[in-house]
């Protein structure tokens, strides 16, 4: 099978939303064929489906599959029907992570943060890149010099009102993707996170005392604008190709500065 023939999928999981479905339309830009795998409610369908549209308008392939990425079961399903998915010729070529899905609760008060909630949290945000990128590896359905992205945020670092669950499971998504980009080099692959800036999405808004974070992100931002999702979008697209595949174990900043 010669070069030319070989047809190269993105794989975003969280992709019907936020920075996610950014991403994905992004990449369709640039002639991008992709899978997106999401979990939403029926009432959202009709929306998600014209999000989707817009995509294919782009004269991409798209597959899309509303199904629980965090769930073992489903997972083994989706990547047992890839070679049929992919065909003879495809491979995924990026694996984008941007599964939003955590426990906010206080650490005190009425039904405190408990351990159940962490590892919730952990399994979804942190744990699943790497059960996805390694059960992929295992069916041998990447691509030579893959691409593996994860975001991340400033609260990896940072003290928020009841993000204590999220800021551990970035935490370990970080230290899972340094592991990553160590031991799956030898496949040819890379892995790196994306931490953006604060984005007004739908996960965003659900943090307690978000209003005030917002502010807070503009008054620091050099730009003195939130980060939108076209930003962090624009570094998934960069991190796609060729010419970032020396980018490895990094965490890179799409905040316009705003952490500093």
């Amino acid at each position: 099978m010669s070069k030319s023939s070989l047809k190269h999928y993105a794989l975003v999981l969280g992709g019907s939303q936020g920075l996610g479905y950014a991403s994905a339309l992004k990449l369709a830009q640039k002639g991008w064929d992709l899978l997106i795998i999401y979990r939403d409610r029926k009432s959202n369908l009709p929306e998600i489906e014209s999000r989707f549209e817009a995509i294919k308008q782009y004269g991409v392939d798209l597959k899309a599959f509303n199904l629980d990425a965090t769930n073992s079961e489903k997972r083994k399903e989706f990547i047992a029907q890839l070679p049929v998915l992919l065909g003879e010729s495809g491979k995924i070529k990026l694996l984008l992570h941007s599964i939003a899905k955590g426990n906010l609760k206080a650490m005190t008060g009425n039904a405190p943060l408990s351990q159940t909630d962490l590892q919730i949290t952990a399994n979804a945000m942190a744990y699943s890149f790497y059960d996805w990128s390694k059960d992929i590896l295992e069916a041998g359905c990447f691509a030579k010099n893959t691409k593996l992205l994860a975001f991340t945020s400033e609260g990896n670092q940072r003290v928020w009102k009841h993000y204590a669950a999220v800021s551990v499971a970035k935490t370990s998504l970080e230290t899972l993707m340094k592991y990553m980009a160590a031991e799956f080099a030898e496949f040819d692959m890379t892995a790196n996170c994306i931490q953006a800036g604060m984005v007004e999405t739908q996960s965003f808004q659900m943090i307690p005392g978000h209003e005030q974070l917002k502010k807070n992100a503009i008054k620091r931002n050099p730009f003195h604008r939130l980060t939108q999702p076209e930003d962090v979008a624009n570094v998934v697209y960069l991190m796609s190709l060729d010419e970032s595949r020396w980018i490895n174990g990094s965490v890179i900043k799409a905040d316009g500065g705003e952490s500093l």
